[in-house]
C-alpha cells in the first residue's frame, strides 16, 4: 500500500525487543523476585511500544509520495515540498516525533497531507491520551489524573493541561446525544423525567448573578465564626436531569408502609443523566424533554415527571409540556413529603418521642390514600396550642401540603405502577456531581466543572467508548476540513 512502512522500518524496536530477551535469560533478572521482574518488564515493555510507535511513524514518513503540487483547504497552490517537518506527539507509549512533507507557497501557512492521513490532533496530545486524561479526570481530581497519565505514558502533565484536555473532550456532548438513536422500549412501560439541582463550590466571579449580588451584599454577624444560617464559601447550582424508561409495578399503601417485606417496585431502565452547571434550570428541563421526545417522538407513551416539591423545577416541566404539546403527569416526591411531616411531628412531641413515628406514618397513610387536604386540616388544629415558632413551622407543612396537592395523586400513582420517589435523580446529584465535584478544598472554574460534569455523564450513562468514537471523527472534520488534492 502506498504510504505504508516498510518491514525493516521497525530495526530499532526489534532490537529492544531482543535486549529485553537477554536481561530476561540474563543473571540479573535471575536475582530477583517476580514483582521486580513485572515492574522491570512493565518499563521496558512500554518503552518498546513506543519505540514500534515511532518505528512506525517514521516509516510512514520515509514512504510518503512527494507530490508536484498540492492545493490546501485554502484553495492555494503550494508547489514547494519540504521533508523532515517534525512535529512531537505525546502518546499513550510516550512522546514520539511525527515527520512529515511540508507543502509551502509564499503568505500562505505550510500544509502536510500525512497530517489529515494520520488524524493529528490540533495540539500535542494524541487522541489516546487525551482519553485517558478526560477518564481520569471525570473519576478523580485533576492532580491525581497527571499523575496517573503520567506515571502509566511517560509523558508529564500539568494541571492546567489536564483541564484543557478535559473542556476540549467533553465539547460534542450536547452533539452526540441529539444524533444517538434512542433505546428500544419494552412493551407497556412508561417514560419518566426527574430533574433537580446540586450545589458546587466555585471560585470568585463565578457565582450566578443573583447568588453573585447576595454575596457582595452580604455581612458577617459575627468576627471570627460563622452564625447560624452563613456560609463560608457560596456555591452554584448544578442543575441535573435523568430520563429513563420504566416497567410500572402496582402497588398499596400496605405495600409502602406496612410491616413485613415489600413487593418490588417499578424497575427502571435505559437511564440517561445530564448535568450542566452553565444551563439554568429551565434549560436542563429543556434538555430531559428533548430526550423524552426522541424516544417517543409521537407522543404515544405516558410521561411522569417526578420533583422534589419546587416551584421553578414544576413550572418549566409545566411550560415545556405546553410548548411540546404532550400531556405529563407530576408527581411530587413521598420522601420530601415526609420530611415536612418530620417537621411536623416535633413540634407536636418532644424530642425522641417513641409516638412521632407512629403519627408520621399515620398521616403518611392518609396522604398516600390521598387525603392530603384531611391532614393539613388537623394538622392545624392540634397546632392551635402550641407556641410562635411551633406553629409556624407546622404551619408550614400544613401550607406545603395545600399547595402541592394537585401533584400529590398517589392512589392513582399506586395503582399504575407508577413511582413515587425521586430515586433515580437522589443517586444523580451524589454520583454525578458531589462524589467528584466536592472533594476537599475544590473551587471550580464553570467551564472545567461543566466539561467534568458532561465526562462524568457519559460514564454513568454507559457511553463514553461510543461518544470517544464519534469525538475523534468530529475532530478530524474540525482539524482537517478538507482532504488535500492534488492542484490541476
Amino acid at each position: 500500500m502506498a504510504g505504508s512502512p516498510a518491514e525493516e522500518s521497525f530495526e530499532r524496536s526489534r532490537e529492544a525487543f531482543g535486549q529485553v530477551q537477554e536481561w530476561l535469560a540474563g543473571p540479573e533478572a535471575a536475582g530477583l523476585d517476580h514483582a521486580a521482574v513485572e515492574e522491570e518488564l512493565a518499563a521496558r515493555g512500554r518503552e518498546i511500544q513506543r519505540l514500534l510507535f515511532q518505528d512506525y511513524l517514521d516509516g510512514r514518513a520515509a514512504a510518503e509520495p512527494r507530490l508536484a503540487q498540492v492545493a490546501g483547504p485554502d484553495g492555494v497552490v503550494r508547489r514547494r515540498a519540504e521533508r523532515g517537518h517534525a512535529r512531537l506527539l505525546a502518546s499513550v507509549f510516550g512522546p514520539v516525533t511525527v515527520s512529515r512533507i511540508a507543502y509551502r507557497a509564499a503568505g500562505a501557512a505550510n500544509v502536510h497531507p500525512l497530517d489529515e492521513r494520520l488524524g493529528m490532533p490540533a495540539g500535542k496530545h494524541s487522541h489516546g491520551l487525551a482519553k485517558m486524561a478526560a477518564a481520569a479526570a471525570a473519576r478523580g481530581s485533576l492532580g491525581q489524573a497527571c499523575a496517573q497519565v503520567t506515571a502509566r505514558t511517560g509523558c508529564a502533565l500539568g494541571t492546567r493541561q489536564a483541564q484543557q484536555l478535559a473542556r476540549g473532550a467533553a465539547c460534542d456532548f450536547s452533539d452526540f446525544y441529539a444524533a444517538r438513536r434512542p433505546p428500544p422500549a419494552g412493551p407497556g412501560q412508561v417514560l419518566v423525567l426527574e430533574v433537580d439541582g446540586k450545589g458546587i463550590a466555585v471560585r470568585p466571579g463565578e457565582l450566578r448573578p443573583r447568588a453573585q449580588r447576595r454575596a457582595r451584599t452580604s455581612v458577617p454577624k459575627q468576627d471570627g465564626r460563622l452564625s447560624r444560617g452563613e456560609v463560608r464559601t457560596r456555591k452554584r447550582m448544578a442543575e441535573v436531569a435523568a430520563v429513563f424508561d420504566l416497567t410500572p409495578a402496582p402497588r398499596t399503601t400496605q405495600d409502602i408502609l406496612g410491616p413485613g417485606p415489600r413487593p418490588p417496585g417499578p424497575r427502571a431502565a435505559g437511564k440517561w443523566l445530564t448535568a450542566s452547571v452553565t444551563a439554568d434550570a429551565a434549560e436542563v428541563v429543556a434538555a430531559a424533554f428533548a430526550e423524552a421526545a426522541r424516544r417517543d417522538p409521537g407522543h404515544e407513551r405516558t410521561w411522569i415527571a417526578l420533583a422534589d416539591g419546587n416551584k421553578d423545577q414544576i413550572r418549566h416541566i409545566q411550560a415545556q409540556a405546553a410548548a411540546r404539546g404532550v400531556q405529563v403527569t407530576i408527581i411530587c416526591d413521598l420522601i420530601h413529603v415526609l420530611e415536612y411531616l418530620w417537621d411536623a411531628a416535633w413540634c407536636l412531641f418532644p424530642e425522641a418521642s417513641p409516638d412521632a413515628g407512629p403519627w408520621v406514618r399515620a398521616r403518611a397513610a392518609q396522604i398516600l390514600d390521598g387525603a392530603a387536604a384531611d391532614v393539613a386540616a388537623g394538622l392545624r388544629v392540634s397546632a392551635a396550642g402550641l407556641g410562635t415558632t411551633k406553629r409556624a413551622i407546622a404551619e408550614k407543612t400544613a401550607r406545603y401540603l395545600q399547595a402541592k396537592a394537585p401533584w400529590l395523586d398517589y392512589p392513582t400513582a399506586l395503582a399504575k405502577g407508577w413511582p413515587i420517589s425521586t430515586g433515580v435523580i437522589e443517586g444523580a446529584c451524589r454520583h454525578l456531581v458531589k462524589d467528584r465535584m466536592a472533594i476537599t478544598g475544590a473551587r471550580w472554574g464553570v467551564t472545567t466543572a461543566e466539561a467534568i460534569l458532561q465526562l462524568r455523564a457519559l460514564h454513568a450513562n454507559g457511553d463514553f467508548d461510543d461518544y470517544w468514537a464519534y469525538h475523534c471523527y468530529r475532530e478530524h472534520q474540525r482539524n482537517h476540513p478538507a482532504t488535500y488534492q492534488l492542484a490541476a
